[in-house]
């Protein structure tokens, strides 16, 4: 592949993650104050964690706020249902487009699916007054660690960032006090940054 090549691919790159952008932004700015829930995509129906994140997707909008899912099965469809359950124009989903499954689960109300991770990303923090992140694997840490890191630089303001699930976040929050944090790579007060919670509804009340 030639430079030229290289170049003409990049701008039509460049154009369509300027038109992602433009078009989330578009369709979000009128949304509300919302949460966003994260979590994993390999919860079964019959999990605690399910209906745990049924009920803070429902308390919330009780409360006020509407909930923002990544739109994908398990517990983001969990959260989308407690959402859908309360106010269907309350459930939004941010996807993303993936070989392997369908985008929106079937209680998104609202939707958009993204083609980068980044650009959705964005757009998860640019919309959500705080953060309720129920066990997941890898993309769940993602953005966990990416809504703490923006809260930590002062690149965002420092929104309620609440884990839910003692027993399975405390190895991970032991390993950053006794390892990172020892040796200097993080400071005790961030520890601040968030909260751990047992239930979705106290996850909610931690929101409040």
């Amino acid at each position: 592949m030639n430079k030229s090549t290289t170049k003409s691919i990049d701008a039509w790159q460049i154009l369509r993650i300027q038109s992602e952008f433009t078009r989330a932004f578009d369709e979000m700015s009128d949304l509300g104050p919302c949460i966003s829930i994260f979590g994993s995509a390999r919860t079964n129906s019959d999990d605690k964690w399910y209906e745990e994140a049924r009920i803070a997707g429902s308390e919330l909008v009780g409360a006020g706020f509407g909930v923002i899912t990544g739109g994908r099965p398990a517990i983001m469809e969990a959260a989308n249902k407690g959402a859908y359950e309360i106010n269907p124009q309350k459930s939004f989903g941010l996807g993303i487009e993936l070989p392997f499954e369908a985008s929106m689960n079937e209680y998104v109300k609202t939707g958009l699916t993204c083609r980068y991770f980044f650009t959705r990303k964005v757009s998860f923090l640019k919309y959500s007054q705080g953060f309720i992140v129920f066990p997941g694997g890898v993309g769940t840490l993602d953005e966990l660690f990416e809504a703490i890191t923006l809260a930590q630089t002062g690149h965002a303001p420092k929104f309620p960032i609440i884990l839910v699930g003692s027993d399975y976040w405390m190895p991970l929050i032991e390993w950053l006090k006794n390892t990172v944090c020892l040796e200097g790579k993080m400071s005790e007060k961030d520890f601040d940054l968030f909260r751990i919670v047992n239930c979705g509804q106290e996850a909610v009340e931690k929101i409040i």
